[in-house]
């Protein structure tokens, strides 16, 4: 009978933890749609970033985002970046969801929004990032870690990067879409720039490797210059 009682605990307590884990926040990007207006989220290494825009008529909205803490029903974000509202860094939000199959309930203000999973299309440069060098004069140059920083976050065929300083609360500028790497080729089409729409549509395309954890990045930026930059995983937890 003991063992019974056991087996009983064992097999429910195994099955409770697949359902609590089938409602978990998991990395992804997730969408959600107002008419035109596209709402994209990217969640990657603890890290959760918000972009608001417009793609038919080339119109950045808005972002914000910050390192994630994720739990059942709730995430907590502390806020590192808002392009809208730079009272809001430094400080902590908090917004329950909900999981239903491959979507995402999120309530922000007094509603849920219906964010749709994006397919997963796990890619080699999936991560985190935080650019550490930079090649001027043909010299790589190290860029030391600071407040001041862009960091790039890619997910499942999704990229956005953004200039920030938290410790100022300032906010310098984003742009990303859609990325592809492949054989050492890393290509993305721009959806949003918040520095000069004209970018929107625009495809690049650059040599990339990763060389001892770091991402090395060469080819030519939206403005035509040669770059070469290399980026380091960061470190949220």
């Amino acid at each position: 009978m003991k063992n019974c009682t056991l087996l009983f605990f064992l097999f429910f307590g195994i099955y409770f933890s697949k359902i609590q884990a089938q409602q978990q926040l998991h990395d992804g990007a997730y969408l959600y749609q107002d008419g035109i207006n596209k709402h994209l989220m990217l969640v990657k290494d603890h890290y959760i970033s918000f972009i608001s825009y417009d793609d038919v008529r080339k119109r950045f909205q808005h972002t914000w985002g910050g390192a994630l803490d994720k739990k059942h029903n709730l995430i907590t974000i502390a806020v590192e970046y808002n392009s809208q509202d730079s009272a809001a860094i430094g400080k902590t939000t908090q917004l329950p969801y909900r999981i239903d199959a491959d979507s995402l309930r999120l309530k922000t203000a007094d509603s849920y929004h219906l964010y749709i999973k994006q397919k997963k299309v796990p890619q080699d440069l999936d991560a985190l990032w935080r650019i550490t060098g930079r090649q001027q004069e043909g010299k790589m140059q190290d860029i030391p870690k600071a407040d001041r920083k862009t960091i790039k976050i890619l997910v499942d065929g999704y990229f956005q990067w953004v200039a920030i300083n938290p410790a100022q609360k300032g906010f310098y500028g984003t742009g990303g879409g859609d990325y592809q790497y492949t054989n050492n080729r890393y290509t993305e089409k721009i959806q949003f720039f918040s520095r000069d729409n004209n970018r929107v549509g625009q495809e690049l395309a650059f040599d990339g490797e990763i060389l001892n954890g770091a991402w090395h990045h060469k080819g030519k930026s939206s403005k035509g210059d040669d770059i070469y930059e290399i980026w380091s995983k960061e470190i949220t937890e």
